[in-house]
């Protein structure tokens, strides 16, 4: 009875570790850099120093990409009729993660540091914080993959240069990449055959 306990603490605990959620605090929506400084400083960098940004660079770097702006839940990004079938899934030390935009917070999918796992370049996996794209064509409504594939490509497309628009007004640094590890990473994310894996962006400060 005593190791059935003990057994039923243990799976408890492991699984409350593994559905960690991270409640972001509230984006901030004024400041940063003027936007025509920003487009003109805007550039892809490859090379990351592995010191940690903030929680509140965090979560106004995911708000930015693609948070909501509007009362009605409309996102800072514009997608085929609304569809808004990116999600954001964000790479940590500390596992992965993937951004609710409605409820401002962080769900954990898995515990392991899939960074360098997802990295085809080695200065990626360096970055403390990888955004990976995933298009879900299950909210994309009618049409053949490929037609939902070239809007998704599309949508991503906004949601990228917010990113580095972001980025670049709050002294960070960033560089997207289409070269990514698919198939070690889409078993760790749980991942279904109509997610599709877009783009990934590398987020942190550039190295000295």
């Amino acid at each position: 009875m005593k190791k059935y306990f003990v057994l039923l603490i243990m799976l408890f605990t492991g699984s409350f570790i593994f559905c960690q959620t991270i409640e972001l605090p509230a984006p901030q929506k004024t400041g940063g850099m003027p936007l025509m400084e920003t487009l003109a400083k805007r550039t892809t960098v490859r090379s990351f120093d592995t010191t940690d940004i903030s929680l509140q660079q965090l979560s106004d770097l995911l708000w930015a990409s693609f948070g909501v702006n509007r009362s009605d839940g409309k996102r800072t990004a514009p997608s085929a009729n609304n569809k808004q079938e990116i999600d954001i899934y964000v790479l940590l030390k500390t596992g992965a993660f993937v951004y609710d935009a409605q409820d401002n917070k962080l769900t954990q999918v898995a515990t392991e540091d899939l960074r360098k796992a997802a990295a085809s370049q080695k200065f990626a996996g360096d970055a403390p914080v990888q955004l990976i794209f995933i298009a879900d064509l299950s909210k994309s409504g009618n049409g053949t993959e490929e037609e939902k594939l070239r809007m998704a490509n599309i949508d991503c497309g906004y949601v990228s240069q917010n990113t580095y628009l972001y980025c670049t007004s709050a002294g960070l640094v960033t560089g997207a990449r289409a070269s990514i590890n698919r198939d070690a990473i889409t078993a760790p994310l749980k991942l279904k055959p109509e997610q599709k894996i877009i783009l990934a962006h590398s987020v942190g400060f550039q190295k000295k």
